[in-house]
Order: structure tokens, then C-alpha cells, then sequence
């Protein structure tokens, strides 16, 4: 199969480097042009002690998407609208897109699959999935196992975008249909392992971390169904077990900027700081601006939108947490 990713940076590489490795013909924009040098040099450009191997780095969208019959979609959200309309304009015949990215737009709060409808003429789309699951890039570029899902309404598409990742040696793949459930779990927790990381930074342990999680994925879960997603979604791969994953480990870049945000940085120099994206910063407002529209209760979200967008002390907003009324778990 032919396959384009476009964007090269640390999870678009590492994605497509296991596309290579089972043998498909892989491409990969960027407009970092020195992103693409590196790759067409054999060199990932986060990780540069791995080889990147059998991989065309491209300096055109255009190129991108006259090569292949499967677009891969790995930009931090902000920037997925202003991709795809121009992806719109160069588009001669339809494509399956993949997202693997995970975030929620900004200001609007849709998932990668809206803006994907919105900005693409339908007789461009012959199917849509989302690829999603935990999975840090650190890890996968070193073959490590890694199980995903690969969710679309289309259960034909979710088994062709299965069969086009998964293989034998390291990464095994999984199908579901609730692409929302898929996408909001992916993006929400991002929001929670900020969180994980304010705990971090200000001197709690792992109790506090265990807390976050169980109560945290109760959150996702409220968020998920008012969405339009399955419960039972949010507890599986692209719920809880990317949760586990993201509000835990010094290799999330969301887990990491909290932990600044603990020791008392501001979330805009955290982000500033970090090499990659922060989704979560963004999904802690999305997360919020969604809980008042359908007026769900999420106390973790809510404080910690107080502390990154109203610059209250985290120490204020977890006693705030721990001091409402008791009750039932």
C-alpha cells in the first residue's frame, strides 16, 4: 500500500517507520524542511540515536497526496483545519484519512473526524478512521509492544486501517466503531495527565496518583457519553489504558509540562518549553467549555482549568477538590 503521514514530528515519524516495517511505501510531509532532511539522511530528528529507514521524506503537500491512497493525519489539532483545507484544494481522487493525532479543536471542540468532514468534499473520502491507543513514541520507535485501535463507523475501513498497522513482531491492533469514543477518550486524557503531573510538581505521591486516575477516567467517561461516545469505550485502550500511560510516565510531554506547572511555571512557558506539542493544555479548556455546555459535573477539569487558565495556586485547587461534600463513591 501506498501511505503519506503528514507531519514529521515525533509520533508521524515513529508511525511511519512501523508502516515501513511492514513493508508499505511511505511517505511524509512537513513544512520543517529540516525535519524532512533528516529523515531523507537515515535520522530521526527527535530520537537520533534510532535509523529511520525506508521512509521518502517529501517537501510538497502536493506530493504527499499524489502518492498515496492512504492519508495519515498527525498535526497537533490547531493546525488540522488550516491542513485539511488546503489538502481540499490539491485532493484529485478519494483517500482513506487516518487520524492518529490526539486533541480537540480549540475553539469549536470537535474531534479530528468533524473538521475532517467539514474541510474535505465527501467524494474525496472513501473512509475515515482513527488510530488511537497507548503508545508513546520513545517506546515504538524501539519495536516495543504497543497495542492500538483502529475505530471507524465503517467496519470495513477499521479492519483495512488494522491490517495496515498491526503485524506480528510488536504492534497489535484492535477495532471499534465509536470513533467519538475513541477520539474524545485520546484527547480528555491528555487534560488528566496534566493533572498528574501538577501533582507531581507540588510533592505528592503515588497515592495521589491512583486517586487522580480511578476518579480522572470517571470524567473521560462523562465526557465521552455526553459526546455521543460508549461508556465501555472509555474504559479500554484509548480511555484508560492511554491514561495509564500519559499520567504516568517522564515520556509524556503532557505529564511533564504539569509537573512544571507544579513547581510554579505558567502553562504558556510549560508549553513554550516543551520540544512537543501539549495537547492537554488545550483539552483542559475543551474538556471545561464541554462540561458547562452539558452541565457535567468534572472537578478535576474544573480545577485544573483554574489553575492553567486562571492562575490559581494548584495547592488552592486540589484543597478546593478535596473539600467538597462527601459522599458515596
Amino acid at each position: 500500500m501506498n501511505v503519506s503521514v503528514l507531519g514529521a514530528g515525533a509520533w508521524g515519524i515513529t508511525i511511519a517507520q512501523a508502516l515501513a516495517d511492514n513493508k508499505h511505501n511511505v511517505a511524509i510531509y512537513d513544512v520543517n524542511k529540516d525535519f524532512i532532511d533528516s529523515i531523507n539522511n537515515g535520522t530521526h530528528p527527535f530520537f537520533t540515536e534510532n535509523k529511520i529507514e525506508n521512509i521518502k521524506g517529501l517537501y510538497t503537500l502536493k506530493e504527499a497526496l499524489d502518492f498515496a491512497n492512504y492519508i495519515v493525519i498527525c498535526v497537533p489539532t490547531k493546525y488540522t483545519r488550516g491542513l485539511l483545507k488546503e489538502v481540499n484544494t490539491l485532493l484529485t481522487n478519494e483517500k482513506v484519512f487516518i487520524n492518529v493525532s490526539k486533541g480537540i479543536e480549540p475553539d469549536t471542540s470537535k474531534c479530528v473526524r468533524e473538521i475532517v468532514y467539514d474541510e474535505i468534499d465527501k467524494k474525496y473520502i472513501r473512509g475515515y478512521a482513527s488510530l488511537s491507543g497507548p503508545s508513546h513514541a520513545e517506546e515504538l520507535i524501539q519495536r516495543k509492544l504497543t497495542l492500538l485501535v483502529s475505530a471507524s463507523e465503517n467496519k470495513e475501513i477499521a479492519k483495512e486501517v488494522q491490517l495496515l498497522f498491526a503485524n506480528g513482531e510488536y504492534l497489535r491492533v484492535y477495532t471499534s466503531s465509536d470513533v467519538i469514543g475513541c477520539e474524545i477518550g485520546g484527547a480528555i486524557k491528555n487534560a488528566i495527565a496534566i493533572v498528574s503531573g501538577v501533582l507531581t510538581g507540588v510533592g505528592l505521591g503515588e497515592n495521589a496518583r491512583a486517586a487522580l486516575i480511578s476518579r480522572g477516567i470517571l470524567e473521560i467517561e462523562r465526557v465521552v457519553v455526553a459526546m455521543g461516545g460508549k461508556k465501555e469505550t472509555a474504559y479500554g485502550l484509548t480511555g484508560m489504558g492511554d491514561l495509564i500511560v500519559t499520567a504516568s510516565s517522564y515520556n509524556s510531554r503532557n505529564f511533564k509540562a504539569g509537573i512544571a506547572i507544579g513547581k510554579g511555571e505558567s502553562a504558556a512557558d510549560a508549553e513554550k518549553n516543551s520540544v512537543q506539542t501539549v495537547e492537554g493544555i488545550r483539552a483542559i479548556e475543551a474538556a471545561y467549555q464541554i462540561g458547562k455546555k452539558h452541565n457535567i459535573e468534572l472537578p478535576i477539569i474544573n480545577a485544573a482549568y483554574s489553575v492553567v487558565y486562571e492562575n490559581v495556586d494548584p495547592i488552592k485547587a486540589i484543597k478546593g477538590v478535596l473539600s467538597r461534600e462527601l459522599k458515596a463513591e
